[in-house]
């Protein structure tokens, strides 16, 4: 299998998006004797399953079949998770239900559907990735091209107005017919068809989804799990990561060491991703057992890690971690130790840090912490641009390609390969 391009990407996602589509399909008309449509959006993609594909792809790569199918099973399991509770989320309604079989969380996911993920990962990367690839590289170029753009265009009204629809659906049912300006210029009887039609399509779907109250926010500032906290929370545990990952390296090796992932400040992003990402995606867990934030930590850090060290390596032709001399490594990006580490990440976090820095958080006067807030958004989304062009003229310079411009040309002299060694001493070309 050999990708070479973006848009080899996003031919396996629509293909694997209208493939999902066709099981999700096949699947209900056996169980429910009847046709049908499956899916968030009218047109026939499940995109979830173009998404999973995608990452199986990025992570599964090179890997042994058993070590595949572990793969497989975790990152499709966590796209199904993420994607049951960003629903319920934003349009407060279960969709699917898993309550009823075994060794199920939450009713979103479980284990015999996991497995199943697994196996059907094994056949996208072995089997289904080789032959879709050819079939696209037989197809002239611009018209490969031409497809894929139609198909982005499709997918994005198609999103859109489904969104308008059961957005406003839940918020306002008496404005659901005047849900968009663009819908206004059809007819009313086309308007009243596609709102009836996604609405009666859902009902049929999803036929165990039930409504979800959304609970009433207090009068402080950055109450519960909204922007602000996440934010600062991202900003925090970037500072505290770079600052643990520096007095480790101090402990184990005996040297001062940048781990930082920023040019500017000492912010290990990597750190504050995941604090982020097990903040939102265990939220509502975080009164759970001790052992069961820990094997979630333990199973949900070792995927990220993983996924980083991947598209460090896809942007970058960079590896900045290196786990090869390790026992129980899976190719050098994750290993069995550190996984565990990231499980006892999880519980110190929830059970000491996390209510600390809510609470704080929560204190800073509403004006001062919405003001501070967008100061720092700022801040690291510049720090991360630059840090980023850095980073890919630190590749160039590699590969002896010249600066074209003067903005590559300033990144450069302020960013030499001396000054980029500083920041990133561990970063290694992969050749």
């Amino acid at each position: 299998m050999m990708i070479h391009n973006f848009f080899d990407f996003l031919w396996l996602f629509f293909l694997y998006s209208f493939f999902g589509w066709v099981l999700e399909v096949i699947q209900l008309a056996f169980h429910q004797k009847r046709f049908v449509n499956r899916g968030f959006i009218n047109s026939p993609f499940c995109i979830s399953y173009g998404i999973a594909g995608i990452l199986i792809t990025l992570n599964g790569h090179g890997l042994s079949i058993p070590w595949l199918f572990v793969v497989s099973s975790i990152d499709a399991t966590v796209i199904e998770w993420i994607g049951g509770h960003a629903i319920e989320h934003y349009y407060h309604e279960r969709w699917w239900d898993y309550s009823q079989k075994k060794w199920n969380l939450d009713g979103y996911i479980c284990l015999p559907y996991s497995i199943f993920w697994g196996f059907l990962g094994v056949l996208t990367i072995r089997f289904g990735n080789p032959v879709f690839l050819m079939i696209y590289h037989m197809i002239p170029s611009f018209l490969g091209h031409l497809i894929l753009f139609i198909l982005i265009g499709i997918l994005v009204i198609d999103i859109f107005a489904t969104a308008i629809v059961l957005y406003d659906k839940t918020k306002d049912p008496e404005r659901w017919l005047a849900a968009d300006a663009w819908f206004s210029k059809i007819s009313s009887r086309l308007e009243y068809f596609i709102i009836s039609h996604v609405e009666h399509r859902l009902e049929r779907a999803y036929p165990t989804r039930t409504e979800t109250k959304e609970t009433e926010k207090p009068a402080v500032f950055a109450a519960g799990c909204c922007f602000y906290k996440i934010f600062l929370l991202f900003f925090i545990g970037s500072l505290l990561g770079d600052i643990i990952e520096t007095i480790f390296c101090r402990l184990k090796m005996g040297v001062w060491m940048s781990r930082s992932s920023l040019v500017f400040g000492p912010f290990s992003i990597v750190w504050g991703f995941a604090f982020v990402g097990v903040t939102i995606l265990l939220y509502k867990y975080k009164d759970r057992s001790e052992s069961f934030l820990f094997l979630t930590g333990t199973f949900l850090g070792g995927a990220y890690e993983y996924l980083c060290s991947v598209l460090s390596e896809l942007v970058f032709g960079k590896v900045f971690w290196d786990y090869s001399g390790m026992p129980f490594n899976l190719n050098g990006r994750i290993n069995l130790l550190y996984c565990f580490f990231w499980g006892i990440a999880a519980v110190i976090w929830f059970r000491k840090i996390y209510p600390l820095l809510s609470n704080l958080i929560e204190k800073l006067p509403i004006t001062f912490g919405t003001i501070i807030t967008w100061i720092f958004v700022l801040f690291m989304t510049v720090n991360m641009l630059i840090s980023l062009c850095a980073l890919i003229r630190y590749d160039q310079r590699g590969k002896h390609i010249s600066a074209k411009n003067s903005f590559e040309k300033m990144l450069d002299q302020h960013f030499d390969d001396q000054k980029m060694r500083n920041v990133y001493p561990k970063a290694k070309t992969v050749h």
